[in-house]
């Protein structure tokens, strides 16, 4: 049972739904990334998704697009990210931190190579968006059998044929996109998101997180009102490129998972 498992099964048990926050790595720079970081789990996150900056991040909108930009110009690697969580792991060994990002820096360190060392530095899970099920071998088989979970995205246009694929080898939750489109852009309504994850749990028994579109306590309570949890990205993200300080985006991550408790 992984960290990501653990926590689900915690959360059922109590009848709460998750909050997951969504930070780059690196953004403004390692230290203050760190001090977001360590900062989270207080404010009431249930799981971190750590953004590894890349170049061409292409499902995401401006404002993350901007984070991996002034990560990667302030020095921020995929070796410095799993630094970050290695460092995080002193202090926290029970929240779990799922590595969110792009194929090919994990392609340029070796599947291998990286599988061990983002395992020994304490990540629990693995969402690589541009990777789709046809490509299972290259990294998802490798990281199932080597503990760590494997996170797939379904969104709107994921249709019955294309599901069960699509959920065939996924492990630790399931991340519905709200949205058609990228991070960032429309609101999430949780009239058009009900359904669609009554779809999805019709066929998996694994939690069913939302993300995409949710920026206010509101609609995060909304959101994880009809689904296991809410992700909340691009809202934070914006408050760090506003350059706000680290205590203040924790107020502000706080208020959001309130909202997503108290569904």
């Amino acid at each position: 049972m992984t960290r990501i498992d653990a926590k689900f099964a915690a959360l059922q048990a109590e009848g709460k739904k998750a909050f997951v926050a969504y930070v780059m790595a690196g953004d403004p720079d390692y230290d203050t990334s760190l001090e977001l970081v360590k900062g989270l789990p207080a404010a009431g996150v249930d799981v971190i998704e750590l953004g590894l900056p890349f170049t061409d991040p292409m499902a995401d909108g401006p404002t993350i697009q901007l984070a991996g930009q002034r990560a990667l110009e302030a020095g921020m690697t995929l070796q410095r990210t799993l630094d970050l969580a290695r460092e995080f792991r002193k202090g926290d060994d029970t929240t779990p931190i799922v590595m969110m990002g792009y194929y090919n820096p994990i392609y340029s360190r070796g599947v291998d190579t990286f599988l061990t060392d983002a395992k020994e530095a304490g990540i629990d899970g693995l969402i690589v968006v541009d990777l789709p099920p046809e490509e299972d071998d290259e990294l998802c088989i490798p990281a199932q059998a080597a503990g760590l979970n494997f996170i797939r995205l379904a969104t709107p246009t994921t249709d019955d044929k294309r599901l069960p694929k699509v959920l065939q080898n996924t492990s630790g939750f399931v991340y519905y996109v709200s949205i058609t489109g990228i991070t960032g852009a429309a609101a999430a309504e949780a009239t058009d998101v009900g359904p669609e994850v009554a779809r999805i749990k019709s066929q998996t028994d694994l939690p069913v997180i939302v993300g995409f579109g949710i920026r206010t306590p509101e609609t995060s309570r909304a959101i994880a009102s009809v689904a296991d949890g809410a992700v909340v990205g691009s809202a934070i993200v914006a408050m760090m490129g506003e350059g706000k300080p680290v205590p203040e985006v924790l107020s502000f991550v706080k208020s959001l998972a309130d909202g997503a408790h108290s569904a």
